[in-house]
């Protein structure tokens, strides 16, 4: 006999849409999702839904990757950031709502947001299939489902109640059309002073674009409305082994060798965490954007995975 869909993914059918028709909702059958156009889409055996189609997107996280955020993450050197992740959610829905996590990596911070919010369903979205093997797992009211950041979310418009984006690409205009009004946009940035101990020592590191904040700005305000920014700054002292797995776990591991850094002495034992965490609420006629609507999300920040950047 098939193996039920995971409870989780089954809360969650009711805002997904099939990817191909763009308007037939998703069924549980055999084993798979159906739209009632016949296209189906393959629950992997680890809980997540294969929904991406066409061509793969290949930015996401390899295992090794995977491997190491779930190792650091699991330190708690970004807890702060997921409190703060948590605390912006918490003020925007009541405890039944609904959390949508573009490019959730491992869903570390879905899983923070649920947990202050314990009426709410959650869906992170990655592209990385060794990351949602993780993010299917990550909460008892988190579902998973593979997909890209840059193409249209397979979900119906005004469903979810928080849109979580940390560390990942953007796509302004997708976050407007599935957000309530009322709703809220949470996006989590780095500063140029996060990690610099580690890009001072390790110059094939990714960088962060000064103009980056700039950039950010002006793709959202079409269709959103800052609403309060909290600034998190703080030490981090790192082991060896958390070191190398915070780049590790970064677009950077595409091209370091952390384990010859380790071995020439180059990985710091304290970094700066500085990021800015903001949210947004959505405009209720948005105008026209300045630019394609999808903006590269952070580096060495911690997650990369809708097609992103992390």
């Amino acid at each position: 006999m098939p193996a039920l869909p995971p409870p989780a993914l089954v809360r969650f059918l009711d805002p997904l849409r099939c990817p191909v028709c763009r308007s037939s909702p998703l069924r549980p059958d055999r084993g798979a999702l159906r739209c009632s156009a016949g296209h189906t889409f393959d629950i992997a055996r680890h809980g997540y839904a294969g929904l991406l189609t066409g061509t793969r997107a290949t930015s996401g996280d390899d295992a090794a990757m995977a491997q190491a955020r779930d190792r650091f993450l699991n330190t708690g050197g970004y807890a702060p950031i997921r409190r703060a992740v948590a605390h912006l959610a918490a003020g925007a829905t009541a405890d039944r709502g609904t959390v949508v996590d573009v490019g959730c990596g491992t869903g570390y911070y879905l899983a923070g947001a649920l947990d202050a919010l314990p009426g709410a369903r959650g869906l992170g979205l990655d592209t990385s299939a060794h990351a949602l093997r993780r993010a299917a797992r990550a909460h008892d009211r988190a579902a998973a489902a593979t997909w890209d950041v840059f193409r249209p979310f397979p979900l119906a418009d005004a469903v979810a109640d928080v849109v979580l984006d940390v560390f990942a690409p953007r796509n302004p205009a997708e976050f407007h059309r599935v957000l309530r009004p009322g709703g809220r946009l949470v996006v989590v940035r780095p500063t140029e002073r996060h990690l610099a101990e580690l890009r001072g020592r390790i110059p094939a590191m990714v960088a962060v674009d000064p103009a980056k904040e700039r950039r950010l700005h002006r793709a959202l305000d079409p269709f959103f409305e800052a609403v309060t920014t909290e600034e998190l700054a703080y030490p981090l002292v790192l082991a060896g082994s958390e070191a190398l797995d915070l780049v590790g776990m970064t677009p950077s591991a595409r091209h370091v060798r952390p384990v010859r850094m380790a071995d020439d002495g180059l990985l710091p034992g304290r970094v700066t965490v500085s990021v800015l965490a903001t949210a947004y609420r959505p405009r209720s006629s948005p105008a026209a954007p300045p630019a394609p609507a999808p903006v590269s999300g952070g580096v060495c920040g911690g997650r990369r995975g809708a097609g992103r950047p992390r």
